[in-house]
């Protein structure tokens, strides 16, 4: 009973968490849209910076422990994909707009399928290689090549996915002997490194009411952060995982009202194809690992 409630739990907060991110990326999209998009990435990890030395100020170790790594060169690493990542994703946002990107964006997971073989060295069955072939026809779909309406603009979301995927590679790596602590200490410092200098010459005045909602997009990212760790600690990922999706969802809902954004149908197409193949990768490595488990048992 214990198992199913936090299960329950772990839903619930993985929909909030995937809530959150979009309020995230509709703040982003509309000061990106104002305001250079170093800038507001700089600001953004400032903040990240600042809450990650104030957490581990306060854990048994303090900052020393909280950087004391087993892979720095991999840390720096993941830190930089996770900027570069996310400025590449929010100049999609203003180019492309919420819908458009998100419905490319989620193939990542995809992606973490196809690269876990090269990069991690883990075996990916042919019903693996399958849903993830199914799924690329799908972001094929949405990027509508050929139609007279592609442009090479299309791809920038696809690369956000990659860097992305690249990231949650490289963190499920440094987490066979680096603690979570320590990954996302690192991961905002090294944020908060990188993009300042490019942030500082790209430096424009923000109004009140746009510094209002700057700190409402630093607290929000906190929140979905916390949010996040919080459904894997009371639920296996697996399960939770899938509730990811929503975001797709609520993105569609702010695009459409607040950004004045269309629903193509081949995007829903493209877009459902997708997260079918997505769910079923997911589904497929908890199989997997449940055999492993079995196996290991005997």
């Amino acid at each position: 009973m214990r198992a199913e409630q936090n299960t329950r739990l772990g839903i619930l907060l993985m929909s909030a968490t995937s809530l959150v991110f979009s309020l995230q990326d509709g703040m982003s999209r509309h000061l990106a849209g104002e305001y250079n998009v170093y800038m507001v990435v700089m600001i953004r990890f400032w903040f990240f910076a600042a809450f990650v030395i104030a957490l581990a100020a306060r854990q048994p170790g303090g900052l020393r422990a909280a950087a004391r790594t087993h892979y720095p060169a991999l840390q720096v690493v993941r830190g930089l994909l996770l900027v570069g990542e996310i400025c590449v994703m929010v100049t999609a946002f203003t180019i492309l707009g919420l819908v458009e990107s998100h419905a490319v964006f989620t193939c990542y997971p995809l992606l973490v399928a196809a690269l876990s073989g090269p990069v991690l060295g883990e075996s990916v069955g042919w019903r693996r290689w399958t849903a993830i072939g199914i799924g690329f026809v799908g972001v094929v779909i949405v990027l509508q090549p050929g139609a007279g309406v592609f442009s090479p603009a299309a791809l920038i979301p696809l690369l956000a996915a990659f860097l992305f995927a690249l990231y949650g590679l490289f963190t499920r790596y440094v987490a066979h002997k680096d603690a979570a602590s320590v990954t996302f200490f690192w991961a905002g410092i090294v944020g908060a490194v990188a993009i300042t200098p490019i942030g500082l010459m790209h430096w424009q005045p923000m109004s009140g009411t746009d510094w209002v909602w700057m700190g409402i997009l630093c607290c929000t990212a906190v929140l979905a952060h916390y949010l996040m760790i919080r459904a894997y600690e009371v639920a296996e990922a697996s399960a939770v995982q899938p509730f990811a999706f929503l975001q797709l969802v609520f993105i569609a809902i702010l695009g459409v009202t607040l950004f004045g954004e269309h629903l193509r149908p081949s995007l829903v197409l493209g877009a459902a194809i997708v997260v079918g193949a997505g769910l079923f990768t997911l589904w497929r490595a908890r199989v997997k690992g449940s055999d492993a488990s079995v196996t290991a048992l005997e």
